[in-house]
């Protein structure tokens, strides 16, 4: 492999891997991730899934990351097919491929790992002796630009219902019964979607006009109802080369519910439910002292809400920092008591600091319900420039339902306030370093936002334009998304299954990992639209509140609506109490799907 970038993604063999007898196992699990090894190892619900299976006696997992196109090259020279990393086996040898979907530009990913796997990428050119190709993760939230690459979808958390339906799948390699009927058996879990069970037909507009059950089978959401013992990994695996994120990580708590209309992460996982802190610090022990790492990450969607932090982050500190190891904290709120835990808890100061204000004015905060004010900024900047940080990186979107000219204005104000803080502390300014990063606004499926347009290109363009003309300075850094990767990922993240030609044409035409600047072709996706004459403006524009939306049929826990009274309440500038300490808000998580919130000491 002397041609080949970076070969140690492809040779497995990490401290702590996992080789068991390919020939004692009963059940075969190749674990996709379409994306490089490097951001592919750094996700812990593969993680998670790799040593659950393989716990099991009977099972097998085995990992496998989307080549590099110097890679895929090789393998095609060779003749050559994608092999798992642990027992080198060609992965349409496999009873099983889970695909980890995570990003909506990671589509084309699929089919190519698929092809150089030996699978047809349809599912209805499959043979019976292919692999069974499924999917999780985010995306499957809506599914449906997929759906006619794969046989089932597990919709929700997975760390419950998958060894029982690997077991359902074993029993049934002994029958000699067909995949329809293996596929009939699967759907009547919790958590699987099968979508040739459902037939979608179309308005002459283009809408859907209904999406029918074949089987009488509404898929639901699987959750993990008491997450204190949910299962976690004993044993962190350690790589040979640099990873994204190269650390013990370790999720404290699932669910968030302080409610920001757009994040799709705080809707789906909902409700909160935190591990004890004694169980975490226990975990912690065994995976550091089989790992040799020295830092280690309290994760979570919002970590500095979990209700017993201080005391975690005190016996942690004390257990670990004496090692050598520090502790740390993947996101912190804006206010002071954040900066606090981030001052006596993490002692390298060299690093940055990141505020998601998300929006320029508060008017706009309130209409994304994030109930943050400016002067929530300015003490939490003090606080952080008085503590010893010169680094401070600000998040904030553009594009949000309702925004004017002056919040854009706002944006650049609040990065000009900041930095004038900041000087206050750092009048050298030698290392001072104010970073804004601005994102685009995709609207996502199961939020209050679902029904909104999305900005086009040309908008997005204009706005960015702006800032960079505003946000100028020594200390001042501007970042901002590709507006077409933007646009893309809002075509396909509101998708129907009309999009499976469109992904296909384009991957074709040669479109692959087009979530990497260096690799997306725009013109290639553009080119695939007209050939399957699809208008992709079709996809970003607002829904009213009677369409049937492509993943109206599935059931997430939400109801309707609770997620069309946050819409109208985003009209009203009105916020929404988070429900971890105030009243319920309807949402129906969980009466639906008969979970509840599972707060330490309460």
């Amino acid at each position: 492999m002397g041609n080949v970038s970076k070969p140690g993604r492809y040779t497995g063999g990490e401290y702590n891997i996992q080789t068991k007898d390919w020939d004692q196992a009963d059940i075969r699990v190749a674990l996709a991730f379409p994306d490089i090894y490097e951001i592919g190892l750094s996700h812990m619900g593969l993680r998670i899934l790799y040593e659950l299976i393989n716990d099991h006696p009977k099972m097998l997992a085995e990992r496998v990351y989307a080549p590099w196109p110097d890679f895929q090259a090789l393998l095609r020279s060779k003749n050559a097919l994608l092999m798992s990393l642990e027992n080198k086996r060609d992965l349409n040898e496999f009873d099983v491929v889970g695909f980890s979907l995570q990003y909506e530009l990671s589509y084309t990913n699929v089919l190519t790992m698929l092809k150089l796997g030996g699978i047809p990428i349809y599912t209805s050119e499959r043979a019976e002796h292919d692999p069974l190709v499924i999917g999780g993760g985010p995306c499957v939230f809506n599914p449906e630009p997929l759906a006619d690459f794969f046989d089932f979808f597990l919709i929700g958390e997975a760390e419950e219902i998958l060894p029982e339906i690997l077991e359902q799948i074993r029993k049934w390699k002994l029958t000699g019964q067909t995949k329809a009927e293996l596929l009939r058996q699967l759907e009547k879990n919790s958590g699987v979607y099968v979508p040739a069970h459902f037939q979608v037909s179309y308005e002459p507009d283009g809408r859907i006009q209904r999406i029918a059950p074949l089987t009488g089978a509404q898929p639901e959401r699987a959750v993990v109802r008491d997450y204190s013992g949910a299962f976690f990994p004993k044993r962190w695996l350690v790589p040979y080369l640099d990873i994204v994120h190269d650390r013990v990580a370790y999720e404290i708590q699932r669910g968030c519910t302080k409610g920001c209309r757009f994040c799709q992460a705080g809707m789906i996982y909902r409700p909160v439910r935190e591990r004890p802190a004694a169980a975490i610090l226990e975990s912690l022990k065994g995976l550091l002292s089989t790992t040799g790492y020295e830092e280690l990450s309290l994760t979570s969607l919002s970590s500095a809400d979990y209700s017993r932090i201080e005391e975690l982050l005190t016996e942690a500190c004390g257990c670990f920092t004496p090692q050598g190891i520090n502790v740390s904290l993947p996101s912190l709120r804006i206010d002071s008591f954040s900066i606090d835990l981030a001052k006596r808890f993490q002692s390298n100061r060299k690093g940055s600091l990141t505020f998601a204000p998300e929006a320029g004015t508060e008017r706009l905060r309130r209409v994304i319900n994030k109930g943050v004010t400016r002067e929530n900024l300015v003490t939490a900047s003090h606080a952080a420039f008085k503590a010893g940080w010169q680094k401070l990186k600000l998040y904030f979107m553009i594009g949000l339902p309702t925004e004017t000219q002056e919040d854009l204005e706002g944006i650049a104000d609040l990065a000009f306030e900041v930095l004038k803080i900041g000087r206050q502390y750092h009048p050298k300014g030698n290392a001072l370093r104010i970073t804004v990063s601005v994102s685009t606004f995709v609207p996502k499926a199961n939020t209050p936002f679902q029904w909104r347009e999305q900005i086009s290109i040309a908008e997005t363009i204009r706005k960015q334009q702006f800032l960079q003309e505003r946000i100028r300075g020594r200390q001042l850094e501007l970042n901002w998304h590709d507006p077409l990767m933007s646009h893309l990922e809002g075509i396909l993240t509101r998708g129907d299954r009309r999009l499976a030609k469109v992904i296909e044409t384009a991957w074709l035409k040669g479109a692959q990992f087009d979530g990497w600047s260096d690799q997306f072709q725009f013109e290639l996706w553009m080119d695939a639209f007209r050939q399957e004459g699809i208008d992709p403006s079709f996809y970003i524009r607002g829904r009213n509140y009677d369409e049937v939306l492509p993943w109206s049929h599935l059931n997430t826990g939400l109801s309707k609506d609770f997620l069309r009274l946050e819409n109208e309440r985003a009209n009203q500038e009105v916020l929404t109490s988070d429900c971890r300490t105030d009243s319920c808000t309807s949402c129906g998580v969980c009466s639906t799907l008969h979970v509840s919130k599972k707060i330490e000491g309460n």
